[in-house]
């Protein structure tokens, strides 16, 4: 079987680990290939609820190798934290494996990423502050530091004693911090390395092993594609590099682009986003609050424990992350927040401020601003669908909402989560293989 991209279509937090979790059951291998630990999956099964940061959502199948891809930038605290946390509640970590070309994010990043937010004062991108920017820019500045570096004392060593004195005279001389001492840095990272070490691979090795043996490789995105470097809302995205959407896939764990042929596309019935940028659908009203309480998980994001802003279905913006990734199967989670809805409303043109209709997402992020949402109102089904597990149990008018968003968007939704368990989900069609519509 070839590999499969599962992504998120809006601006993340659409429950990508929650649907992998469910999904990876028909897979061999799962692999995250982006971000790093300012991305947080949340996964609730028969084990319990799990908020996972770094490790892939299919470590909960014991029998599946489980891939932290060479796009990722790994913190050796919190892998190393969420390994633990991970193993006290029984759950083996027998097949995780990290990739030796994972980037490392060192002391100094997360200091630079908080100091650089501060100067940048009103125009703060409103990043989590973990120093995944900051260890993302070293990579494409050649002056990172990898895992394979980490578990080698002498190439640690080395790495150090040239990137360490020019990061000091970063922190000094720019931000005004104190520097950082080298031989506790080295101390603490040898010790990191040492414990990672048992861990770490060649990751697309294993990957490309198990496409030969013909098994199926679930690649899991973190973040969203609005927050892509390339394809999101410029200025106000993510920094990683691959980037979070499909084309940053086979890049992030080392395979090519012939290999991938199902992209899935997750999406909110409603919109959320996390941190500073424009977002058309915002509500700043009592909806917009109930769409933050409603269900039952608020809107809170898993890393950085922040409100989410939330807003109506933008079919504008989903429309464009679908094309941009070639989405070829869609999934639709937290339907059921929108239950006790009478009516509601879907974001499906934009208005500038001289009155014309863009129906594309733009590229300026100071235009996306100003633009307003036009809406279309639709029935809602005030019935609920938490219980649901068939599409014919579904409200009727639940139904054609979720078709309609399926027209506006242009791809078929396979699958609609009705809640945050496990078996809370209505899958109508298999999302890892290719299937008649209905």
């Amino acid at each position: 079987m070839p590999a499969v991209v599962v992504i998120g279509g809006q601006w993340g937090d659409e429950g990508k680990g929650r649907v992998v979790d469910l999904i990876a059951q028909g897979a061999t291998v799962v692999a995250r290939y982006s971000a790093g630990n300012n991305a947080g999956h949340t996964v609730i099964n028969d084990r319990g609820e799990f908020k996972l940061n770094v490790v892939p959502a299919g470590i909960f199948y014991p029998e599946k190798a489980c891939l932290i891809g060479n796009g990722v930038a790994v913190d050796p605290a919190i892998v190393l934290n969420e390994i633990d946390q991970l193993v006290s509640r029984g759950i083996s970590v027998a097949n995780l494996f990290i990739s030796d070309r994972c980037h490392v994010i060192m002391p100094w990043h997360p200091l630079i990423d908080m100091a650089d937010e501060q100067l940048r004062g009103a125009a703060a991108i409103g990043t989590t502050g973990r120093g995944v920017g900051p260890c993302f820019t070293d990579k494409v500045a050649r002056i990172g530091i990898r895992v394979g570096d980490l578990i080698d004392a002498d190439a640690l060593r080395a790495r150090l004693e040239f990137v360490l004195p020019y990061k000091n005279k970063v922190l000094q001389q720019l931000y005004n911090l104190p520097p950082l001492d080298f031989d506790e840095v080295y101390e603490q990272y040898c010790a990191y390395g040492a414990r990672l070490a048992p861990f770490v691979r060649d990751t697309a090795q294993i990957v490309h092993e198990a496409l030969d043996r013909g098994e199926t490789v679930l690649l899991e995105g973190a973040q969203g594609c609005l927050l892509d470097l390339d394809a999101g809302t410029y200025e106000y995205v993510t920094s990683s590099v691959p980037s979070s959407s499909a084309g940053g896939a086979g890049i992030g764990i080392g395979i090519g682009p012939t290999v991938i042929q199902q992209v899935v596309g997750i999406y909110k019935a409603y919109m959320t986003r996390v941190g500073n940028g424009p977002m058309p659908s915002e509500l700043h009203d009592e909806t917009g609050q109930i769409l933050r309480i409603e269900g039952p998980r608020p809107e809170i994001g898993t890393t950085t424990g922040r409100p989410r802003r939330t807003g109506w279905f933008d079919a504008v913006a989903s429309r464009y992350s679908a094309m941009v990734n070639g989405v070829t199967s869609g999934v639709l989670t937290r339907l059921d927040v929108l239950d006790n809805f009478p009516s509601i409303k879907i974001c499906t043109a934009y208005e500038t401020e001289d009155g014309r209709r863009l129906t594309t997402l733009p590229a300026s992020s100071v235009q996306l601003s100003q633009v307003k949402p036009v809406y279309e109102e639709v029935e809602g089904w005030r019935a609920p669908t938490s219980t649901c597990r068939t599409w014919e149990e579904l409200p009727a008018q639940a139904q054609e909402y979720i078709r309609y968003i399926e027209r506006l968007i242009g791809i078929p939704i396979d699958i609609v989560s009705v809640g945050p368990e496990r078996d809370q989900a209505i899958i109508v069609h298999d999302v890892l293989k290719v299937k008649p519509r209905r």
